[in-house]
């Protein structure tokens, strides 16, 4: 499963797991290049992106869900349609038997019986044939009732698959299209390649396989405000996989995650947000990134941005401009990670 447009990571190969944290002090943001505006972008840009890629990754757990039914469905049918060959047989001997037989010759069977203890066991043995054969119609008919049900199930969940690739593909193109107005933004980034890190702890979800809404009740280690419940998981996730550089996670100015405690900015440079990240700083950069689109699903990412280039769950990594040509905006210090 995908990011939105808040929170950040940057440069620099993987730092000792061991080492301690570094969160912003209060008022770094301020201080770096783009000050509170330091993602970058317009407001409009942000609401659209958050949208869209919200909306992408719900149609996507729905679809995920209703694939999971599917296969359910699928192996029932299956059984069911087993059960309905095997009690089709059964009930097919009984009508070959009955007509070979008749019931006026059961009947006379019984009347010529030379004995009264005969003639009990005769009309036992009739009843206890009556009562199978009414037992197994209805089983069959049970059966066939049952498969009837599965494969109108079955419908439904294909008629659901095929309405939430829809939604899929007008998110897609909602946030392809808010780039492509944004300063030449939105065309095919080169991708980031990064390595390390591993796979993250997935984050709670509901039993539908959604993500629950969460609130910013957390606090947010990084700074002096929340964040939420799932954002903090990520941050935790990351530092556990190495990634321990300089942090800052709510702000309360602007739009977008950050004031929703929803998004964290990770500085490339291990002392804060400088200038644009070279060398190891950038590996730095290329290896978070990677790290927080391999495990987006996993943690429920909504976007990720850095070094010029936007992750969309839905397009994968786009040019983005911020707009301001500085390293915050360009998101060539720090990289941005948005959350669910």
């Amino acid at each position: 499963m995908v990011a939105t447009l808040g929170m950040v990571l940057a440069a620099l190969g993987g730092a000792p797991a061991a080492a301690a944290p570094e969160y912003a002090p209060p008022g770094a943001l301020a201080a770096a290049p783009g000050g509170d505006d330091i993602d970058g972008g317009t407001d409009s840009l942000r609401e659209q992106l958050q949208a869209a890629s919200k909306g992408y990754v719900t149609a996507k757990n729905k679809l995920d869900s209703s694939v999971k039914r599917q296969k359910e469905l699928n192996q029932e049918l299956a059984s069911l349609r087993t059960e309905v060959t095997t009690r089709s047989t059964r009930v097919g001997e009984m009508a070959d038997m009955a007509y070979r037989t008749g019931r006026l010759g059961q009947v006379s069977a019984l009347l010529n019986s030379g004995s009264p203890t005969s003639l009990v066991d005769r009309a036992a043995a009739l009843d206890t044939i009556s009562a199978n054969e009414s037992r197994e119609l209805r089983g069959l008919r049970e059966s066939l009732d049952k498969e009837t049900q599965a494969k109108a199930a079955l419908d439904r969940e294909v008629g659901e698959q095929r309405k939430q690739v829809e939604v899929m593909e007008t998110r897609k193109k909602q946030a392809e299209r808010a780039l492509a107005a944004a300063n030449n933004s939105g065309g095919a980034g080169s991708g980031i390649s990064g390595s390390g890190g591993g796979s993250a702890q997935p984050a709670p979800r509901n039993s539908d396989g959604s993500f629950p809404d969460e609130s910013c009740s957390q606090n947010d280690p990084t700074t002096s405000g929340c964040i939420t419940a799932r954002t903090l998981h990520a941050l935790k996730q990351a530092q556990a996989a190495g990634f321990t550089r300089f942090v800052s996670c709510f702000r309360s100015g602007g739009s977008g995650e950050h004031p929703k405690g929803q998004a964290c900015d990770f500085a490339a440079q291990k002392n804060g947000f400088g200038g644009v990240a070279t060398g190891g700083d950038r590996t730095y950069g290329n290896n978070l990134a990677a790290y927080f689109v391999r495990n987006a699903d996993r943690l429920g990412v909504l976007y990720v941005i850095w070094f010029k280039q936007i992750w969309l769950p839905s397009s994968g990594w786009k040019t983005y401009n911020g707009g301001n040509g500085d390293p915050s905006s360009d998101h060539t210090n720090h990289v941005h990670l948005s959350m669910n």
